[in-house]
């Protein structure tokens, strides 16, 4: 732990720096990789599983049942009853059992609900059964599209007047979009359901992303604005110090946030089997590992690509470039 701390001191007072600005190229190349696998990968699997609230179809959910029961119980009755469905049965809580299926008609579903409560041997008042329609997930999907175009339009502006120069906005935007198509791709590729609870946990990490990357852009404006300039620095060298100096920072907190999310994971997945818990902290899982990585190694490097072409920057690294030939010269002579 000291020499962890040891390390975030020195790379905090430049004593140690790790070059992550001017390594563009590697960074881009790597994200450039992430996104392909994003997009190809749920392809190649048939697309992603979309589950019921979007595709519509009936539920069927078995309440006190016995512990450990048999959940293949639940797929013979449905079968026996509909041979052409193939159901999707999960765990509720232990106690429960939810069995979705496609659209049924009345008499399929009386029937199935009857013979679940004679399987299962609990009262037919234990078995719900419910029709979901697709165009309710489409009115959904529609609502936190609009609401994210909201959000970026309005995250964008506050950017721009928060720091004074519309590049950050832009540098931040493109690192938040490059986590949504990831956490998105990710979640695809993993054959996970998505679900209300897989969208609000997507939705969910467009705040921590942008915090993550205020919290560096903030260091970057110190740095390189005002009396907290190093004039001994290069524009690119002082927006690396800046990543640098909240480096260890971006780590902890990171770290912080995931363990918490990934026992919730571990609780809903594996012991729970409570859908809305796995499917909420995988997306953040993955969005809060992804934005850590987008803030430090993409958005950062991208702004100071963005400002190195102005006129004002080119002259002054220039000087400061000149000013260091001279310190190496005086040096080694």
């Amino acid at each position: 732990m000291a020499s962890f701390s040891n390390f975030g001191n020195d790379l905090y007072t430049g004593a140690r720096s790790v070059r992550i600005v001017g390594r563009q190229r590697l960074w881009y190349t790597i994200s450039a990789l992430l996104i392909l696998i994003s997009v190809v990968g749920p392809i190649m699997r048939g697309g992603f599983n979309f589950g019921i609230e979007f595709s519509g179809g009936s539920e069927f959910v078995v309440s006190n049942v016995a512990s450990g029961a048999n959940q293949a119980i639940a797929t013979s009755t449905v079968e026996t009853v509909v041979p052409s469905v193939v159901p999707k049965v999960s765990l509720l809580g232990g106690t429960s059992i939810r069995i979705q299926t496609a659209q049924l008609t009345d008499i399929q579903t009386r029937d199935i609900r009857n013979l679940l409560a004679t399987n299962y041997n609990v009262p037919t008042e234990d078995v719900t059964a419910s029709f979901i329609g697709a165009t309710w997930g489409a009115d959904i999907t529609a609502q936190a599209l609009r609401g994210l175009v909201v959000f970026l339009i309005l995250a964008a502006l506050v950017m721009t007047i928060y720091f004074r120069t519309w590049k950050m906005s832009v540098a931040a935007l493109v690192a938040l979009l490059h986590d949504l198509v990831i956490t998105a791709g990710i979640y695809g590729i993993s054959g996970f359901e998505v679900t209300p609870g897989a969208v609000i946990g997507l939705l969910t990490i467009l705040g921590y992303s942008l915090y993550d990357t205020v919290v560096v852009f903030d260091k970057v404006r110190e740095n390189t604005m005002g009396s907290g300039r190093d004039l001994s620095k290069t524009f690119g060298q002082q927006v690396n110090l800046a990543v640098n100096q909240t480096l260890v920072r971006s780590i902890n907190t990171s770290v912080v946030a995931a363990l918490p999310v990934a026992s919730i994971l571990f609780i809903g997945a594996v012991i729970l089997g409570a859908g809305t818990l796995r499917d909420i902290s995988l997306a953040l899982l993955i969005g809060i590992i992804v934005g850590t990585y987008s803030t430090i190694f993409l958005a950062t490097p991208l702004y100071a690509q963005l400002r190195s072409n102005e006129p004002a920057i080119r002259k002054y690294d220039k000087k400061v470039l000149a000013n260091q030939a001279k310190a190496v010269e005086s040096v080694s002579v």
